[in-house]
């Protein structure tokens, strides 16, 4: 037993350390603020500075090799390619989003905002580990709750309360059916280990699957349709990315993408060729191939019509946001739905799961980046809230301009970012699956592909085409600016060098 303990805490170590930094932010913090209630004026940096330290031992940490014991199914936690994968994308877009925070805040706010900023990239890594439906959501929640934390933390005012409010009503209304869906697992497999559930279901082979798993399945998908923003759970996106801070809009549009896809992938897992035929065991994953295409059709037309009539920014990048789970949901439904049984051109296709992964990477990087930009060029005197806003950014700050097309062109899905391999890695699972379903899916990201073009392409229009309405050069946020940088080159590099990556992603399991 002790070996087990410490195999797990060997395990979870890099999340150890983001949240013992975290703790530190939370006791160490309220000591440096001054009766007047105001911290010292630049502080801020510190915090920054001690949270990119954390996230640097955590990856460090990550990169080292871990002695694992052979796990058994009471092993609450599991180490493998899909881990290291969350990890990467979580420490690397973490460091974005630090630097994206850093001004954002004030001096006597930054100990709290960055510590609910450890403590959700933490949750989002122990949601890849959990082995357990208990562990996971606790994970789950672990990235919920400090969310709430980071939404009223980084804007107080009438919009951002609102906007607070909004998201923890609907949060918590998604996690009790979750964690319904949850109850409804255990009562059939009577185990929380997944492990172990999975190995129930494919004990018993029975031409039908109980009417409790079908509702466990529906429960768990919707609640978790709202973390990654399918329609119809999506309603919220908007009104609160509007009236959050821009560093919490960020936040929101991947983070919580991060961790519903990586549990949806925990609970579903994967079929198998058994699963494929009318005498096949209980499958999750078999089962739910028709609902996740619904949501991934639905999510995709949505966020790409509403986006169309958007001028406020971050209202079009919430849009962006559900119309790329849409996008997503297409490598998913991929993943879970059983493919043709000896279809000739099935050999050294594209799988869904891989499909998926990678573009959610890919995805954070880009949409990331164009959060910072936003960051990093506004301030209180001149706002960067609308398209309009945009016009001559080419003339008022070029480089600037020139990485946000960079960023614009990776989510439009065009060449040479990173954003192209992406679409197109999607497109081949879907249209490579030999079915009917997963032809449909990839005609319909196509065509949503074209329309997305539209409103992105504007925006750069806006930049490039567009006369200023001022000629005062615009400031820039460093911090920020750096985050930026690095979401654009990161977008390049890996439309020339991918292969490391996709290697990887080959070999993770459900």
């Amino acid at each position: 037993m002790f070996g087990h303990l410490t195999s797990a805490f060997n395990q979870i170590l890099p999340e150890i350390i983001l949240l013992a930094a975290a703790c530190v932010n939370l006791a160490v913090g309220p000591f440096l603020i001054g009766d007047s209630g105001q911290a010292a004026s630049g502080i801020r940096h510190r915090w920054g500075v001690w949270s990119l330290l954390a996230l640097l031992l955590a990856g460090w940490c990550s990169l080292m090799p871990t002695p694992v014991i052979e796990a058994t199914q009471l092993a609450p936690f599991q180490v493998n390619t899909l881990v290291w994968f969350v990890r990467l994308i979580t420490l690397t877009t973490g460091t974005v989003l630090v630097l994206t925070n850093w001004n954002q805040t004030s001096d006597s706010d930054a100990a709290e905002s960055q510590a609910c900023l450890l403590f959700i990239l933490a949750g989002a890594n122990l949601i890849a580990l959990a082995n357990d439906l208990v562990v996971l959501f606790l994970a789950l929640e672990l990235v919920s709750i400090p969310t709430y934390l980071f939404l009223y933390v980084a804007r107080r005012d009438r919009s951002g309360q609102e906007a607070t409010l909004k998201y923890f009503l609907l949060s918590v209304f998604s996690s009790a059916l979750v964690l319904y869906g949850f109850s409804f697992l255990y009562g059939v497999a009577g185990t929380t280990n997944l492990t172990a559930l999975h190995r129930v279901f494919q004990n018993y082979e029975f031409s039908a699957i109980p009417a409790m798993l079908l509702v466990s399945i529906v429960t768990i998908v919707s609640g978790l349709a709202f973390r990654i923003t399918a329609v119809p759970f999506h309603f919220y996106a908007p009104d609160v990315f509007q009236g959050t801070a821009t560093s919490a809009a960020a936040l929101l549009s991947f983070i919580p993408k991060v961790a519903g896809f990586i549990a949806l992938i925990r609970i579903l897992g994967q079929p198998s060729v058994e699963a494929a035929t009318h005498l096949g065991y209980w499958s999750l994953a078999a089962k739910s191939g028709d609902v996740l295409f619904l949501l991934a059709i639905a999510t995709m037309f949505v966020g790409n019509l509403l986006a169309l009539l958007q001028k406020n920014l971050r209202r079009l990048l919430a849009y962006s946001s559900i119309a790329h789970a849409g996008y997503m949901l297409v490598g998913l439904s991929v993943a879970v739905s059983v493919p043709q049984i000896n279809d000739d051109a099935s050999a050294g296709s594209v799988g869904g799961l891989p499909a998926l992964l990678f573009y959610l990477g890919i995805y954070g990087i880009t949409t990331l980046g164009v959060f910072a930009l936003i960051a990093s060029l506004s301030c209180p005197e001149r706002p960067l809230e609308t398209s309009d806003d945009l016009a001559g950014l080419s003339k008022t700050h070029p480089a600037g301009a020139f990485l946000a097309a960079v960023l614009l062109f990776g989510l439009t899905g065009l060449p040479p970012t990173a954003g192209f391999l992406g679409k197109l890695t999607l497109f081949l699972s879907a249209w490579n699956h030999g079915t009917d379903l997963g032809r449909r899916l990839a005609i319909c990201l196509a065509i949503n592909a074209a329309i997305a073009a539209w409103y992105y392409l504007r925006l750069i229009g806006a930049m490039y085409l567009q006369p200023s309405r001022n000629d005062t050069r615009r400031t820039t946020g460093v911090p920020a600016f750096v985050g930026v940088s690095l979401c654009a080159v990161a977008s390049i590099a890996l439309f020339f060098a991918p292969d490391w990556l996709w290697q990887a992603l080959q070999r993770v399991g459900g």
